[in-house]
């Protein structure tokens, strides 16, 4: 409870001056002198106890006309949050080359643990997974239910689809994926860690759709400079690793980023990869309108009416009661 004038709750300082009154002037004023009969004082009846009642019956009464003069209200308070949010796809190739062990383990078990942690920051927006290797594929159709989306990348793994990067036709999936979205602002990101060598469709021919869609790509490029670890099988079928060359097509993945108005990052270690979806994070922010709204609930009747009902008392009390008793 509150109260919307409440210097007018000053005015409850008058009571105890009044009761200070009735004590010590009123009363004495009151009194009358009255003789001794035998040297033994008059007995108290029930009426000399009860005769304060009247004036705290009314002290009373004024205290509540005070608190209602004073406006007592409940507010409650509630918010209506719009949210224009984004349509995102995360592309993402699970080739073989995916498990180079330059990253922790290797690239595709930390990109999809830090697509999660990009998941969980993106409330309001409608995200869908489309992975890729020789062949595209979609692992989740747009949805705003972040634990789906988690769960469908904690899912992905290397070898189930025929190897191969086809980056054109892991966009164009994606692109498929946004057709028919609604949403003011259509975001792809798409990683992968190598040359487009398989697909029926080219990757600028992907990326022109995209642009004529109004769709931006974000491009990002996975693995170290130079050589890395990657898992093999010796000819005795144990495994093993080797060290190999990291070929990433950057120039292909830079054009797309530029045809479409996106980015194209590198991404050469854990940390760097973090800090690239911490920085698309940024740019693609998610407009969120929120609007207050306060209910106000007047208290005043209900301490005016018993304020009231306390005076009625008084009156009855003061009239008729005592009047009667002995």
């Amino acid at each position: 409870m509150t109260f919307l004038y409440p210097n007018i709750l000053w005015l409850a300082v008058l009571i105890p001056l009044l009761a200070a009154y009735y004590i010590f002037v009123a009363r004495r004023k009151a009194s009358l002198t009255v003789s001794t009969i035998g040297g033994k004082r008059a007995p108290r009846t029930l009426r000399y106890w009860l005769r304060p009642l009247p004036i705290v019956l009314r002290l009373t009464a004024m205290a509540l006309f005070i608190v209602a003069l004073a406006r007592p209200v409940n507010i409650t308070q509630e918010h209506e949050a719009t949210t224009d949010g984004i349509d995102i796809v995360l592309s993402m190739d699970i080739s073989g080359s995916m498990l180079a062990r330059d990253f922790t383990p290797n690239r595709l078990t930390s990109a999809k643990h830090l697509a999660a942690e990009f998941v969980a920051n993106r409330r309001g927006d409608r995200i869908a997974i489309v992975a890729f290797a020789g062949e595209a594929f979609t692992q989740a159709p747009l949805t705003s239910d972040q634990a789906t989306i988690e769960t469908m990348l904690s899912r992905l793994r290397s070898g189930i689809v025929e190897d191969g990067t086809a980056i054109g036709n892991g966009l164009a999936t994606a692109i498929n994926r946004l057709r028919e979205s609604s949403a003011k602002s259509k975001v792809i990101i798409l990683l992968t860690d190598g040359v487009n060598n398989r697909g029926q469709i080219s990757p600028l021919m992907a990326a022109e759709i995209a642009r004529d869609m109004g769709i931006k790509v974000y491009t990002i490029g996975v693995g170290t400079r130079g050589r890395a670890p990657y898992p093999a099988v010796d000819m005795f079928g144990n495994q093993t690793t080797v060290m190999a060359d990291v070929e990433i097509d950057e120039d292909l993945l830079r054009e797309i980023a530029s045809m479409t108005g996106g980015k194209y990052y590198r991404a050469v270690n854990d940390e760097a990869l973090r800090e690239i979806y911490a920085e698309i994070n940024e740019l693609e922010t998610s407009k969120v309108q929120v609007t207050n709204y306060q209910t106000y609930e007047e208290l005043f009747l209900v301490w005016a009416l018993v304020g009231l009902l306390l005076l009625v008392a008084e009156f009855i009390f003061d009239k008729v009661v005592l009047n009667r008793l002995p």
